[in-house]
């Protein structure tokens, strides 16, 4: 079985009950050492064979994976490997080789920013919609057909950008590019290595969102959040209609 685990955003105590298991259990680890903590694979057993992967290829991890055909294999990826992980041409290697697989869930650095931030992402009234996206570059080739950063900037909401960090102008001049929703004084945040040690947490503004990269030197393992939600604060936004006395739910009556 080889295990694609998602590594949670850096702090060893993050990862979940089933991912410490599968570590647990693994003969081979092939793990990203330039995006994991190394403290996360105090969780392996002894004797596991650990492959730091930040130097490989596709075809590098593959073969590590046909090396060892009937180990119990761990594929360790940062963050929540639905997004921005490559798996998916890793599980169609497995698929074309009739290997078993199986995907572990992690905590997003999404979800870990915004706890940093004290911030809940979805503000009645303000936003309840986020949109995971990122600033092309040398990468642009990847991007889909009308999946371009003007466009979701025009329709406003929060944004969560990751890999973004490396073209700070650039990024800025986007988002307060022309039918952009947002404006200079839009609410910004950029959390750099969420839950590692040396986290930073900076709150900023659209405007100021090139500047404080700059400034901090901060290029790579950073997730910029942009849009309206983070300057709420729930105390002066509407209610949620879930614990609103006067909204009936499938357990409870409205009143009043």
């Amino acid at each position: 079985m080889i295990s694609f685990v998602g590594a949670g955003p850096g702090a060893a105590d993050l990862l979940t009950f089933r991912a410490a298991d599968r570590l647990a259990k693994a003969d081979v680890v092939l793990w990203a050492g330039s995006l994991v903590s190394p403290g996360i694979l105090d969780h392996c057993r002894a004797g596991a064979v650990l492959l730091d992967t930040k130097g490989m290829t596709l075809e590098a991890v593959t073969e590590a994976f046909a090396a060892h055909p009937d180990a119990a294999v761990v594929r360790l990826h940062s963050g929540d490997p639905a997004w921005y992980s490559a798996i998916g041409e890793q599980i169609a290697w497995c698929v074309a080789h009739e290997r078993s697989f199986e995907v572990v869930p992690g905590v997003s650095s999404v979800a870990a920013a915004a706890a940093a931030l004290g911030a809940e992402l979805t503000v009645p009234g303000v936003s309840q919609t986020v949109v995971l996206t990122r600033l092309a570059k040398r990468t642009t080739r990847s991007l889909g057909p009308g999946d371009d950063l003007a466009a979701y900037a025009a329709q406003g909401g929060l944004l969560a950008l990751f890999l973004s960090a490396g073209d700070p102008e650039r990024l800025q001049e986007v988002l307060l590019g022309p039918g952009s929703a947002y404006s200079s004084a839009t609410p910004a945040a950029i959390v750099h290595r969420v839950s590692w040690p040396d986290e930073q947490v900076i709150t900023t503004t659209v405007g100021g969102i090139a500047a404080a990269l700059i400034e901090r030197g901060i290029t790579t393992t950073a997730l910029v959040l942009v849009g309206d939600a983070l300057g709420a604060r729930t105390a002066s936004c509407e209610r949620s209609h879930v614990y609103d006395p006067s909204f009936a739910t499938a357990f409870r009556d409205a009143t009043g």
